[in-house]
């Protein structure tokens, strides 16, 4: 199995790793250990470089398949048992650490304030979309929300990471946000994300440090897409 450097540290740009095993077909390789995130809960997978030797091969995607991550690679691929360092994009990683952060300020203020569930969610860099189980959503209700979720970016409340035993994390009151549980029963562990004084949910995710770093919270569009399914989209400042 494939060291997930990402679950413990958002931060790590640069790791070295070995190739244990290669794609032809797809044209991949899987490491013993890896930073990239692969995907999934919304969050688009991370893309960057490996070295190897003399050689720089650009990782185009990366992907959880059958039960390992997979680096797809544009060039030949290396031998097993190679040696690379790895390089992740990391300014595409951090806006997408920042809007994977400022969709928990979001989905933790409109639980605590207005007791409303998440039905779905995407993000890409810069900017993202959520949708809540709302029966109203005016123009004042948005523009309430948008000061509020920034009042929680100014307050500079740390991130934090926890990995618990499956049945201690479904002690804790609301882990899940969505309207339906995501999680597959063979999971033993549950990865959580805590918003300290604001949010605690279950995710698998990158996150910022603390809301600070998310910088301004632009709802710049809502929507009705139901009769109680309303979508917020937010976009980033500079």
């Amino acid at each position: 199995m494939t060291q997930l450097l990402y679950l413990t540290d958002s931060y790590l740009r640069e790791f070295d790793a070995r190739v244990v095993a290669s794609d032809q077909a797809r044209n991949a390789v899987v490491l013993d250990k890896t930073a990239f995130y692969p995907g999934g809960g919304g969050q688009p997978n991370d893309v960057g470089q490996l070295k190897i030797g003399d050689r720089t091969l650009t990782v185009s995607r990366v992907k959880r398949q059958d039960g390992e991550i997979s680096h797809f690679v544009e060039g030949d691929l290396p031998p097993v048992g190679a040696a690379a360092t790895a390089e992740i994009d990391w300014d595409r990683r951090y806006q997408l650490m920042r809007i994977h952060t400022a969709l928990h300020i979001l989905c933790g203020v409109i639980w605590r304030d207005y007791g409303a569930s998440v039905t779905g969610g995407n993000m890409e860099v810069g900017h993202a979309r959520m949708d809540f189980e709302f029966e109203r959503m005016r123009k004042e209700l948005v523009r309430e929300i948008g000061q509020k979720i920034n009042a929680e970016v100014e307050a500079a409340r740390p991130v934090k990471v926890a990995v618990l035993p499956r049945d201690e994390a479904f002690q804790i009151p609301d882990l899940i946000r969505t309207k339906i549980n995501l999680l597959p029963k063979g999971i033993l562990e549950v990865r959580t994300v805590e918003i300290v004084g604001l949010d605690l949910q279950a995710d698998g995710g990158t996150h910022v440090a603390d809301t600070s770093e998310v910088g301004q919270i632009n709802i710049v569009d809502y929507k009705s897409k139901g009769k109680i399914n309303k979508r917020l989209v937010i976009e980033l400042g500079a």
